[in-house]
């Protein structure tokens, strides 16, 4: 029943979709980093909901920090940030105790706690959960950003829309971080709205690829064999709720091509050692080599939709007729991102803890 992640930087999360609060609590922040209330609110906007190609359900995510944090600076003791839920109607998920959705954790998470689990809102499982993690990361992503390291994830793909390649936007990767939609052309933004409604308007949801990259994290951070930076970041990035595939770099096009168009072939560039592609997206036996960090995560379809599908009814074990009622977002990519930043940026942070010492992120 472990709900931690990292080693010298950790995170806990508590709570479930439909109680009184969810929570985190952060653990080995180095002491006198800037806490900013106003950025940690800044990021939870992008997670909330927006228009039709989201859930109608509205929380204002008003967050208090209640352990951690003195005059707008962290003390190094174990930061416990606290957001209560208002907007609830615990009514609409009943249905689903007894009738669990096609691909939701309504059944895993049955057999997991034996039918002693909160499933009102999807309980623990719910991607509301993920408030905590944007609001716990956004205390750690201006120490990154102070160290020149930035994050950024954008909308790479919705069904067969396709937005333009990472490689040609890395100067505004700032940017990319503080925009909602995230895109890197804006006009294919209308087509990939259109998409997603349309699939709603039907009662269906949508699913997406989302592209993050990483900048100005220097060479030599990471471990070969089980604690790689690939692996790391994977691990975190499955924690996200609807990630189902992560690629780093060329990924799995690896399997089409010959070494000679693999190989990322070193050249000098102002007294630097890189590569003349990044075709390893930044990793290279499991440890950085100080070009951008590229993943890809794979994010699906929102499992509850209002189409009728097929399920069991767990008391009777006979074939039922299922459609979900409830609010429900159509699409979530566009929400995940932020979430995407964010676990990249607590598992970066917790790597260069390791790599560098526990107080690394607040020495100028």
């Amino acid at each position: 029943m472990k709900n931690t992640f990292g080693d010298s930087l950790s995170i806990t999360l508590f709570g479930e979709s439909h109680g009184e609060a969810i929570g985190a609590v952060l653990d080995g922040v180095a002491p006198g980093i800037q806490v900013d209330e106003e950025f940690i609110d800044k990021q939870l906007s992008l997670r909330r909901p927006q228009g039709r190609i989201s859930t109608q359900r509205k929380e204002a995510d008003k967050f208090r920090i209640v352990s951690g944090v003195k005059n707008g600076r962290a003390c190094g003791t174990p930061i416990c940030i606290l957001i209560e839920n208002s907007d609830t109607k615990s009514e609409d998920y009943s249905l689903f105790s007894a009738l669990p959705r096609p691909s939701h954790a309504d059944f895993t998470g049955r057999e997991k706690y034996h039918g002693f689990e909160d499933n009102a809102g999807g309980g623990h499982f719910s991607g509301r959960i993920t408030a905590p993690i944007v609001a716990a990361a956004a205390i750690i992503i201006p120490a990154l950003n102070k160290k020149g390291i930035y994050i950024g994830t954008h909308i790479k793909k919705v069904s067969e829309i396709e937005d333009r390649e990472f490689s040609d936007y890395m100067s505004d990767i700032e940017y990319l971080s503080n925009t909602y939609f995230a895109l890197l052309d804006n006009a294919v933004a209308e087509k990939m709205k259109e998409k997603i409604i349309s699939a709603a308007s039907e009662g269906d949801s949508i699913g997406g690829i989302l592209e993050t990259a990483v900048i100005g994290v220097p060479s030599g951070v990471g471990e070969p064999w089980f604690d790689t930076v690939e692996s790391k970041l994977s691990h975190a990035l499955f924690s996200v709720p609807a990630v189902k595939g992560v690629e780093f770099g060329a990924g799995f096009s690896f399997g089409c091509m010959k070494g000679s168009q693999a190989n990322d072939v070193f050249t000098v560039n102002n007294g630097k050692i890189v590569t003349e592609t990044n075709n390893n997206g930044g990793v290279v036996g499991g440890i950085t080599s100080g070009m951008p960090i590229i993943i890809r995560c794979a994010i699906k379809p929102t499992p509850t939709i209002s189409k009728p599908q097929k399920t069991v009814d767990l008391k009777t074990l006979k074939e039922e007729e299922l459609i979900a009622p409830g609010r429900h977002d159509p699409f979530i990519a566009h929400r995940a991102r932020v979430v995407v930043d964010s676990v990249v940026a607590l598992t970066l942070a917790d790597m260069l803890a390791l790599r560098f010492g526990t107080d690394w992120l607040a020495k100028l």
